[in-house]
């Protein structure tokens, strides 16, 4: 029971780290993690969650390593490789060994061995951490991608080296010669194991579609526990490396992806968001985790009357500084080397401040932090692991100091003006987004017919709930969404006065019913009150909507049949006839503008609200989703064609093309649930 608590606590403090990061966007969301995890620690003080070594590196790392994997892009992967294969193989060795050694003369208590461990496990860089930084400031990609895919090797060789260090301290024995033949057997054992498992479990599938076994839930499942066998197999069976296994894994897995992703849209989709999930937890409660023990660990360290705070602080400064000086020295050494030998003249100039955005985007992260926690508490004398609490401080601090020291200084070093000039000519994300819904309502508005004019409000309607979520997301772009609102009240606004005009209009001439009358005049004040104060309290908005359906229902029943039927036909075609009168207004003030777009948006709200009102209750609902589903399908193509146009016009970059692909595919597929049920 203990343990189910305290996994729900984790993931109520996962949730709410997302709702504090949306309100703090500034602060990277393993750093809230962190903080969260701290303060439940200190409220709830008798929490823990351990696990043993290799099912930590099953549960946690497996599952991150594959993904990284499988979702690194082949092209940019293979150009870099050098500068890849240079920062994950001989930069995690030498920080490991100058490292160790730096950390052992700093702390003498830690033996040698362990001084290994700590640095080999802090030598691997985590993206996660470093996208947390670059969702709002623009790192160069080229800078990005090396993070990204050193990251693939860099967590493998750095858990290599890490547990063969973690072994000598257990053991207390250690030889270079069976260390190196030992290191050379996982690595090149697991990765042939990887790709070998990655090629059987990919045919299996193939080959249980081909048997007519094609559930889709199946088949996610399927990609899901993909890690996890291969990692079981490598390790366990084979005693080879079960990290560069999944690694290697998910590049198969990606090879694959490129030539069936369009044939099985919706199981990618479904695969992708499962995945999401996934990730999205093992990642933020690893940082959880982290902060969870930083207080715990404190503790035990400061129980050393030869430790202080101020002595354990400056500990982690000092081996975070050194290995941030390692990685920027081989930065700076290693560009060097390459634009010596470049023959191509491709590779641009090294430069100092190139070097420093390298060095402060190798944050240490979730990998380091469960291998760290991995380090089992006895070794095989019976003692305890020497000064494990201290280790586990130090990595955790170092990961908090890496983070801390990113977040501060690359807004810093990033030069705007450079980004603006790289920047300029192509849309963001969102924009890129937005365009496409626009070219989507546009796509609507031309093929509009009096059949299908039900079906394709309806579509705008949610193309429109879709745009508005953009537009929010573009707050911290656009400076000018406050005016645009303020726009939108004044035109709503000028069509709830043409409405009210027009109903004054005919009471003066017709004498309308009084009930009819007094009707109007209180939705208008309604709807007045909702557009001036669109943040007031949803449940007063429910209580008028149950006031008036209460008062429908009276009249509908103090009235006979023919009288009740006159009422409300009288009614209906009083507010349509009002709702055209907005409709002309807001037309007439379009026609007088440079830029009618807005205005033409709420005429659209308007003509939806009309079309409702003309719907008879009767009507045919099957034949508006048959026409619903060809027009949705009409855009999707439209949508394809235009990220197609805006990819080759240089507008949007691959990594964006992939991602919008993925938005229309997910859209297609709330399509295709609709229609199944």
């Amino acid at each position: 029971m203990d343990l189910l608590i305290t996994i729900l606590l984790l993931l109520v403090f996962l949730l709410l780290s997302n709702v504090i990061g949306h309100y703090i966007p500034f602060i990277p969301t393993a750093l809230i993690q962190i903080a969260l995890g701290v303060l439940l620690a200190l409220f709830a003080n008798e929490m823990t969650l351990e696990l043993e070594t290799e099912w930590f590196l099953l549960l946690f790392v497996a599952p991150l390593l594959y993904n990284d994997g499988r979702n690194f892009p082949k092209v940019e992967l293979w150009k870099m490789r050098a500068p890849i294969l240079g920062n994950a193989i001989i930069l995690v060795l030498i920080t490991t060994l100058v490292g160790g050694y730096f950390i052992h003369w700093l702390i003498a208590d830690i033996p040698l061995a362990a001084a290994f461990a700590l640095a080999a496990i802090l030598s691997p860089t985590d993206p996660v951490a470093v996208n947390g930084i670059a969702k709002r400031i623009q790192i160069p990609e080229k800078i990005l991608n090396l993070v990204r895919g050193e990251s693939l090797i860099n967590d493998a060789s750095g858990l290599v080296a890490f547990k063969f260090a973690v072994a000598a301290v257990v053991t207390g024995y250690f030889s270079i010669k069976e260390a190196f033949l030992v290191f050379t057997y996982m690595f090149l054992v697991g990765a042939i194991l990887g790709l070998i498992l990655g090629i059987i479990i990919t045919q299996l599938r193939f080959t249980l579609r081909k048997r007519g076994i094609r559930d889709i839930i199946f088949h996610s499942l399927l990609q899901l526990l993909t890690p996890f066998i291969i990692y079981f197999i490598a390790e366990d069976v084979f005693h080879a490396s079960g990290v560069i296994a999944v690694v290697v894994g998910g590049i198969v897995h990606a090879l694959v992806k490129g030539h069936t992703e369009e044939l099985i849209t919706e199981e990618q989709l479904i695969t992708e968001n499962a995945w999401s999930i996934v990730l999205f937890i093992l990642n933020g409660v690893v940082f959880l985790l982290l902060g969870l023990n930083i207080p715990l660990s404190m503790t035990e360290t400061l129980e050393n009357p030869m430790m202080n705070n101020w002595q354990i602080i400056g500990y982690t400064i000092a081996i975070g500084s050194v290995l941030l000086i390692i990685r920027f020295i081989w930065s700076y050494a290693f560009s060097h080397y390459e634009y010596k030998r470049d023959v191509t003249q491709e590779i641009e100039k090294p430069s100092l401040e190139a070097s420093l955005l390298t060095s402060l985007t190798g944050v240490r992260g979730a990998v380091t932090m469960a291998g760290v926690l991995s380090i089992p508490l006895l070794i095989d004398d019976g003692s305890l692991f020497p000064e494990r609490s201290l280790i586990l401080f130090l990595a955790s601090s170092v990961i908090l100091f890496t983070l801390l020291i990113a977040t501060i200084f690359l807004p810093l070093l990033i030069d705007e003006a450079e980004i603006l000039e790289i920047r300029e000519g192509k849309l963001t994300f969102n924009e890129a987004k937005r365009r496409l819904l626009l070219t989507s309502v546009r796509k609507i508005n031309s093929v509009i017919t009096e059949a299908n004019q039900t079906v394709a409000f309806e579509l705008i309607d949610e193309y429109k709930m879709m745009f508005n979520q953009i537009e929010l997301e573009l707050n911290a772009e656009k400076l000018a969404t406050k005016e645009r609102k303020l726009q939108i009240k004044r035109l709503r606004l000028l069509g709830l006065k043409a409405e009210r005009d027009y109903v004054e209009r005919v009471q003066k001439e017709q004498n309308l019913d009084p009930d009819i009358y007094s009707a109007c005049q209180a939705a208008f004040k309604e709807r007045e009150k909702n557009i001036t104060k669109p943040n007031r309290p949803k449940v007063i908005a429910i209580l008028y909507s149950i006031l008036l359906k209460w008062r429908t229902t009276q009249k509908k029943y103090s009235l006979n049949k023919d009288k009740r039927f006159e009422y409300f036909r009288k009614k209906k075609e009083l507010r349509m006839l009002a709702l055209w009168a907005g409709v002309d207004a807001l037309k007439q003030y379009a026609k007088s503008e440079e830029n009618p777009d807005l205005a033409y948006a709420i005429i659209f709200e308007y003509r939806k609200g009309i079309d409702k009102m003309k719907q008879s209750v009767t009507q045919n609902s099957e034949r508006n989703d048959e026409l619903k589903e060809k027009l949705r399908a009409l855009l999707n193509e439209t949508e394809r064609i235009e990220i197609q146009k805006m990819y080759e016009a240089g507008e949007i970059d691959r990594a964006e093309e992939k991602e919008l692909r993925r938005f229309i595919n997910y859209i297609e597929s709330i399509a295709l649930y609709e229609t199944v049920e």
